[in-house]
C-alpha cells in the first residue's frame, strides 16, 4: 500500500501536523517529533524542514541527506538497531555531517537487534 501513494503528497500530510501542533492555540507552539522505521526518517526530515523543531527521536529511520545537515537546529536523539545494515549504511556519513556542522545530538545503537526492535511484533 506504501508503494501507491505518492511520497511528496505523504511527507507533505506529516509537515502539516507540524504546522498544526505549531499553532494550536492549547498548546505552547513547541513541537518535537519521533517517529518508527519510515516515521523515523519523516522526524530526520522534519528537523531539516523545520530548524524550530524543538526535538526529533527517530528510531531505524533513513537519515537527511547529509547537504542538509547544516539546517538542523533541534536537538535529535537517536536510536539504531545494530543489525540493521540498510539503515546503518547511512549512519556514518550523517554522524560525520553532525559532527562537522557542531549539531546537538545522542545516537544509541542497540547490540543485537535488527530493525522494528521496538515493535514487539517483530
Amino acid at each position: 500500500m506504501q508503494q501507491q501513494v505518492d511520497p511528496t503528497k505523504l511527507m507533505n500530510d506529516f509537515f502539516a501536523a507540524i504546522e498544526f501542533m505549531q499553532r494550536y492555540p492549547q498548546a505552547t507552539g513547541k513541537v518535537g517529533i519521533t517517529g518508527f522505521c519510515y516515521g523515523g526518517g519523516v522526524s530526520n526530515a522534519a528537523a531539516v524542514a523545520y530548524p524550530e523543531l524543538a526535538c526529533a527521536v527517530p528510531f531505524y529511520g533513513r537519515q537527511a541527506p547529509t547537504a542538509d545537515v547544516a539546517k538542523i537546529e533541534a536537538p535529535l536523539l537517536l536510536h539504531f538497531a545494530e543489525l540493521d545494515n540498510r539503515i546503518n549504511e547511512g549512519w556514518p556519513p550523517y554522524e560525520a555531517a553532525l559532527k562537522d556542522n557542531n549539531k546537538v545530538y545522542e545516537a544509541y545503537i542497540y547490540p543485537r537487534v535488527n530493525h522494528g526492535f521496538h515493535n514487539d511484533s517483530t
